[in-house]
């Protein structure tokens, strides 16, 4: 009989791990909050050969690149619309760029057949026995699976059943970001270079245009309380930010109510030093090592998930052998979502800070800090996992 194994989380770690689990012979089933696929989102990338290739041996690179949107360049302008420094689209997009919602449905319609998907629930409970995990739903019947895998992001459910409070495990950088509106690019395989136009005032910047969504917000600021559950309540904390900002920023703030696609979070990193496994259950993707806006966050969900069911394979289901595995080879490899501080970097609180950002976007020390990215990218030796054990 196969393992049994809930991956909770539909988004992008969830399905590709679906994917590899099922192809391996597992079992699989996905429990994702929402009522259905969510759609739209912001525009996600992949640098480098190491996450092409995990593309390519999924069988799905050709279509990312199908709806792929196109490249944008950032241009940061004062208040008058005067332009004051560029981050090339290349920095900011990586080799092939795709919303978020795109790359979901994608990686969810090479499942939707083969893996059950229970939208519209969420674990309740999880209690880890010697012969399995015994798992509470908040709607559907109690079940027991081998294996639990949290697939589930920064705010990650099974991380705080399993390991935690979230306090003990991610740390707050100082900044919230939000996105609204989806980018108009979506599906068109669109080679054209787009332009994106950002402006900043201390602490905050506000981003319109380009491929990455319509509007971008980034701003510093003590941690707030707040319902990530209510957008009238999140847009509210947005307009009261940028109130006395100029430029586009009153166009934009109009603009918001006839957004669906609306999300405020905070900038923030997890830590849970290279152990992404506890006994029966274990993270991927952003859950395991997230770093919002870091630049390698969907990278590094696909590799998590071609690494982890590997590993798994490998180890015939013995998941003491293959989640070790597993969290050795990401340790290391993990250490590139823990680089870097998007807010300081766009949203710098001082108007010196400001210039100063400008002024390195345009020296050569970005330029070799933009190859240090690109190899850290590809700082993995990916294992020939067995190519098919589903029949």
């Amino acid at each position: 009989m196969a393992q049994s194994v809930l991956i909770s989380g539909a988004s992008i770690a969830g399905p590709a791990l679906a994917y590899w689990l099922h192809r391996y012979g597992f079992d699989v089933t996905v429990v994702e909050r929402a009522p259905e696929l969510r759609r739209g989102g912001q525009a996600v990338d992949f640098k480098g050969r190491t996450h092409l290739t995990v593309l390519e041996r999924m069988g799905v690179l050709d279509e990312v690149r199908r709806r792929r949107t196109g490249t944008t360049d950032t241009v940061f302008v004062d208040a008058d619309g005067k332009q004051l420094a560029i981050a090339s689209g290349e920095f900011t997009g990586g080799d092939v760029e795709i919303l978020r919602g795109d790359l979901s449905e994608i990686l969810y319609e090479r499942t939707a057949d083969e893996c059950e998907y229970l939208f519209g629930d969420s674990i309740s409970t999880l209690v880890d026995t010697e012969h399995g995990v015994e798992v509470t739903f908040e709607h559907g019947p109690d079940r027991t699976f081998d294996l639990v895998i949290g697939a589930d992001g920064i705010h990650s459910r099974v991380r705080k059943l399993a390991f935690g409070p979230e306090q003990d495990f991610v740390k707050y950088l100082g900044h919230y970001y939000c996105v609204a509106g989806a980018s108009p690019w979506s599906g068109n395989g669109s080679q054209e270079r787009q332009v994106a136009y950002g402006h900043n005032v201390p602490g905050r910047l506000a981003v319109t245009g380009g491929s990455k969504a319509q509007q971008l917000y980034m701003f510093a600021s003590p941690e707030l309380d707040y319902s990530r559950d209510d957008t009238d309540a999140q847009r509210a904390v947005l307009r009261g930010r940028y109130a006395d900002v100029g430029w586009q920023v009153p166009r934009m703030l109009d603009e918001l109510n006839g957004f669906e696609d609306f999300y405020l979070d905070s900038l923030s990193q997890v830590r849970l030093n290279g152990r992404y496994s506890k006994g029966r259950v274990a993270l991927v993707g952003d859950a395991a090592y997230g770093n919002t806006l870091g630049g390698f966050g969907t990278g590094l969900a696909v590799v998590g998930a071609y690494v982890l069911a590997g590993e798994l394979a490998v180890a015939q289901g013995n998941h003491v052998a293959a989640f070790a595995q597993y969290d050795e080879i990401m340790k290391r490899y993990a250490k590139i979502a823990g680089n870097s501080n998007a807010g300081r970097f766009l949203a710098p609180r001082t108007a010196t800070g400001i210039k100063l950002r400008n002024w390195f976007l345009g020296s050569r020390m970005f330029q070799l800090m933009t190859k240090y990215a690109d190899k850290a990218a590809n700082d993995i030796e990916l294992r020939d996992y067995p190519v098919k054990v589903n029949a």
